[in-house]
């Protein structure tokens, strides 16, 4: 059928041929099968025998209702592959999806190329529904241990997000994005349908969703599925989507409809992609979806115990629980088992006969082995700039300014030159508030929308990706890392918990992926966290919350890593390390407010390296025993530190201070509990146990506790911090406000040197007026008083 306006095919309604349509039909049936026979079966699986009890598995775990859909969709896409002209992932965003992606896996061979012991046999397939769901055996949801998959099953909303990120800069690969219509429910997914509008055709891949409607989520309706049809195919245009529906119970029906319904999006892409490509690039391009109608739990039992369970949500997960002891449920099971026709489905090996194998792709082309799901085979190195060049100049500590994330900025602009291909930036409208903004120097925010005059860098080309959502901007950047390549999401520090979830889920991957031998490692996940707690005298106690922090650390030692650079150049050294690391999560929190300087690059890079280290130049201490240790994790924190080390030379000069600062906050840990933690000598020798130490962090005081709790130090240890008192007001009167201000440390250490505050309490006295007469000149003149705003170390 031709006649297009663009001279393009147009598929058939019924594109399958008598032949086509048995070996689709036929791997569809071989993949219900195996879905069944993993939730249900430990022994017998090719029937050989009747089913008795034994047969089955003493606890039956899994869901059944999305499977069917879920094989349909893969069976369909393995034809495409198999005529050999797409390069196609899949992204499996019902979350219970994981016995339809295993089957599917093991039939096209990915499964027992990386897993040899679950062969492609009957003995393979014993052990495939063995595994299932059993002690010691695999998930029942999409997991790490899944080939194929960058996308698990905790990760209910996120799945398209995820198709978009693995687009970028993937000029040759369609992702197909299966949605659930119980995830499409969710607000990150509602949010995802705009991603399109950040794409460009001419240089990313492209996106088909597939929104699978079998009408159910637990235990109610969805909300999707139950709308009338026009008022959800206007929604999914009004988001510049054309949709193309399939709809039936009907197995040769939905087959042919489906078929045209593939090929009819992927010619769409093919278009919009090759007028891209020819710099006819369309103004806002229809890109196709699929909206795919089935009943929840098809061709499995239509009741059970007198009840409907086929398309009903009684067959969201196991439709037939009482196998075991129930022999009527058990007959219907091998009823249920035997209706797709195993002796047609496998040979007397096991093997998957020729009608499947005819939907099988060539050799290491299966839609589960596709390189893109395992990122680090793509990796490449970032080539990165020598940050030194942008570092300031130092002439003695803490004696002038910079603002850190501006001068980040500048070697962010250049690592983006560099790598014109591989790294993306990705923020939620804040890369100019940021300070991040001389990235635009060198390209532009992606933008594939309409734009007016008065637009500032918005181009279809541009590498920095900003919408205000969090939950874009973290799955767009997980789906690019996972795919091979790297990037930066920086953010404020209060609202990054926005992604509380999706951090989990992203160090559960990890920690997952580093027990599997045949995932190869990825781009490490950084996070800049700035416009930070102490800093947000503007926006007030809404912004103010350092609490990602505790989030972070709650997670495995081998992946997690947390920075926090006390001035600019700690901050580059800190980047390009993090940059350069693999297979992590690193947290970095930088101010974007001026700050002082403290140490020259060579200084701060060998700081960076100990990761914990003394400032001699701020210490009193020299070649003796500390009275008092003053120690600190973070820019403000060093700061205030700083100045109470200043007032106590000033006041107290026979007391012994060391000063001591912490940019790895892991360094903290134990050795046992982090690679990063420094052994119980080396901790001793810088807090010595019996000396009172005096701790300024930026966030929660109890976190330093928590990380702390086993050391020699830990009974003198005080932790001043972020006690939950925030308002907009200066950025003194904010340290003030939780007690962490240098007068309040200078209080704390006469309230904790023993025999001090006999001898002091006049000093006591005068820091507690410092701070009635800061807070009296913020209510009157609206600013820190002069000595505080104005303050540098004396020289």
């Amino acid at each position: 059928m031709h006649g297009t306006a663009t001279g393009q095919r147009q598929p058939a309604l019924h594109p399958l041929t008598s032949t086509d349509l048995r070996s689709v039909d036929t791997y569809w049936r071989a993949a219900n099968y195996l879905s069944v026979g993993q939730i249900y079966l430990q022994a017998n699986p090719l029937l050989r025998d009747g089913l008795i009890p034994e047969h089955i598995k003493p606890r039956l775990l899994g869901h059944w209702g999305t499977t069917p859909g879920l094989n349909l969709i893969y069976a369909h896409l393995s034809r495409r592959l198999a005529e050999g002209d797409s390069d196609i992932m899949w992204v499996v965003g019902p979350g219970h999806g994981g016995p339809a992606a295993l089957a599917c896996a093991w039939l096209d061979g990915t499964y027992s190329d990386v897993y040899p012991a679950v062969s492609r046999d009957a003995a393979g397939m014993g052990r495939l529904f063995r595994q299932f769901s059993f002690p010691g055996g695999v998930p029942s949801h999409v997991a790490p241990e899944t080939p194929g998959s960058i996308h698990e099953g905790g990760e209910l909303g996120y799945s398209l997000a995820h198709a978009y990120g693995a687009a970028f800069d993937n000029p040759n690969l369609v992702v197909a994005c299966v949605i659930g219509d119980g995830e499409a429910e969710t607000g990150p997914l509602a949010a995802s349908w705009h991603s399109n509008r950040f794409l460009n055709p001419a240089r990313d891949g492209a996106v088909l969703p597939i929104l699978h409607l079998n009408g159910y989520k637990i235990a109610n309706p969805t909300v999707l599925a139950r709308i009338p049809e026009e008022q959800l195919l206007a929604y999914l245009r009004g988001t510049g989507h054309r949709p193309h529906v399939v709809s039936g119970s009907d197995p040769a029906e939905v087959h042919q409809q489906m078929a045209a319904a593939v090929d009819r999006a992927f010619d769409e892409i093919a278009e919009i992609q090759d007028q891209a490509r020819g710099h006819t690039r369309r103004a806002h391009p229809e890109w196709p979806v699929v909206v795919l109608r089935t009943p929840k739990g098809w061709t499995g039992p239509a009741t059970a115990d007198g009840l409907p369970v086929e398309g009903t949500w009684r067959s969201h997960q196991v439709p037939l629980a009482r196998v075991r002891e129930d022999a009527d449920q058990l007959r219907a099971l091998e009823s249920w088992l035997r209706s797709y026709r195993p002796a047609d489905l496998f040979d007397e090996a096991g093997r998957p006969t020729s009608h499947v194998d005819a939907l099988v792709p060539a050799e290491g082309r299966g839609l589960s082995a596709t390189v893109h799901a395992n990122g680090g085979l793509l990796l490449r190195d970032l080539v990165i700039p020598d940050f030194r060049r942008h570092a300031v100049e130092v002439p003695t500590p803490a004696s002038t300014t910079a603002e850190a994330t501006r001068v980040l900025g500048d070697h962010l602009r250049e690592v983006m030159r560099a790598n014109p291909d591989r790294f993306r930036l990705f923020g939620p409208d804040e890369t100019a508030s940021n300070r991040l903004g001389g990235v635009f120097d060198v390209t532009d925010k992606a933008w594939n929308a309409a734009t007016v005059d008065t637009d500032e860098h918005l181009s279809p080309d541009g590498r920095v990706l900003e919408v205000l959502s969090e939950h874009l901007c973290q799955g767009w950047l997980e789906g690019y890392l996972l795919t091979g390549r790297h990037g930066l999401f920086n953010c404020y520090e209060a609202f990054i918990q926005i992604v509380d979830a999706m951090f989990n889920q992203h160090a559960k991957w990890l920690k997952a992926t580093n027990a599997i031998p045949w995932r190869l490692p990825i781009a490490s996940l950084n996070y800049l966290l700035t416009s930070h707690v102490w800093r947000q005298d503007h926006n007030g106690f809404t912004h103010q919350d350092p609490g990602f922090l505790d989030h972070v650390v709650n997670k495995k030692a081998e992946v997690i890593r947390v920075y926090l650079p006390p001035d600019t150049n700690t901050l580059l050294s800190v980047a390009d390390h993090c940059l350069r690391s693999r297979n992590y999560i690193n947290v970095i929190v930088a101010g974007k407010q001026p700050q002082l300087n403290l140490m020259p690059i060579e200084a701060a890079e060998a700081h960076c390296t100990r990761g914990i280290g003394l400032w001699e130049w701020a210490s009193t201490d020299q070649g003796s025993t500390p009275d008092v240790v003053l120690a600190c994790a973070g820019d403000v924190p060093s700061l205030e530190t700083l100045a109470a080390a200043d007032l106590l030379r000033r006041y107290l000069p026979d007391l012994r201070v060391r000063v001591v600062n912490v940019v790895n906050l892991m360094r903290l840990q134990s050795p046992t509990e982090h690679p990063h933690g420094l052994s119980d000598r080396e901790f001793d020798a810088l807090f010595p146990p019996g000396t009172p130490t005096i701790f300024a962090f930026h966030g929660y005081p109890w976190l330093v506790h928590r990380l702390t709790y086993r050391r020699g130090f830990h009974p003198d240890l005080h932790v001043r911090g972020y006690i939950e008192e925030g308002t907009t007001t200066t950025p003194f009167d904010m340290t003030m406000l939780n007690n962490m201000d240098r007068f309040h440390l200078f209080m704390d250490v006469i309230d904790r040197v023993p025999g001090l505050a006999p001898r002091a309490a006049h000093l006591r006295q005068r820091m507690a007026d410092e701070r009635l007469r800061c807070r009296a000149h913020t209510r009157t003149h609206g600013e820190d008083a002069p000595d505080i705003r104005e303050w540098t170390w004396p020289h």
